[in-house]
């Protein structure tokens, strides 16, 4: 396995205290999923995951935005949360943190709706900060694709470029989403297809944001 674990900062920006807080929201929300019981789980999850047979009929809008906030083990906590720790925090440092709050939860909700449409009839909720924060990488890429990414490998440390991996893990998920339409392979659980929409929007979104970066140096 391997984890993104530190990128370039960005230098006299805003302070990232969203990101941060999104962090500490959703560890402490898992940690609070732990002391629930099995059918306690099972209703918190379907009550607050974003089921797409359900949202596409108006039914459970809101658990376009709760789902985010939800994870279903400790490996998909981890991940995301570290994802969200090495990429979000630039962004909201470049564009502010109340034009990244409203990015974050449009590029979710974004996410989450493209999932739901390529799933309609699924019963199984959508959860997961994923889609909010493939928005954050789609627009890294666009904002600092010369970026280098600390990445730790088993037991060594390397750094590549922001171009090359969110390229590659954004080809990584398109494949396995095309995957997802054989009827043959087992399907794992991940929600590609809303790491998809939200990199689409992230990545336009993008665009937007660059003129923001002429005034910080990184």
């Amino acid at each position: 396995m391997f984890y993104p674990i530190g990128d370039d900062q960005v230098r006299n920006g805003y302070k990232p205290i969203f990101t941060y807080l999104l962090i500490i929201t959703n560890v402490l929300l898992f940690f609070y999923q732990l002391t629930l019981n099995d059918e306690q789980l099972s209703y918190w999850f379907n009550e607050f995951g974003a089921t797409p047979a359900l949202v596409l009929h108006g039914q459970n809008v809101k658990s376009l935005v709760t789902g985010m906030f939800l994870h279903g083990g400790w490996m998909h906590l981890i991940g995301n949360m570290l994802f969200l720790w090495v990429f979000a925090d630039n962004i909201e440092a470049i564009i502010g943190t109340k034009r990244f709050i409203l990015f974050y939860f449009a590029g979710g909700v974004f996410a989450a709706l493209v999932h739901c449409l390529i799933n309609r009839y699924s019963g199984v909720p959508c959860i997961g900060a994923s889609g909010a924060i493939s928005a954050a990488l789609g627009a890294y890429l666009v904002m600092f694709p010369g970026s280098k990414i600390k990445m730790l490998v088993f037991i060594w440390v390397f750094r590549i470029s922001a171009f090359f991996f969110l390229g590659f893990w954004i080809i990584q998920q398109v494949l396995a989403g095309y995957r997802t339409f054989d009827p043959i392979l087992v399907d794992d659980g991940i929600g590609y297809w809303a790491h998809i929409g939200g990199f689409a929007y992230g990545f336009i979104a993008g665009f937007t944001f660059r003129k923001s970066i002429q005034k910080y140096h990184t």
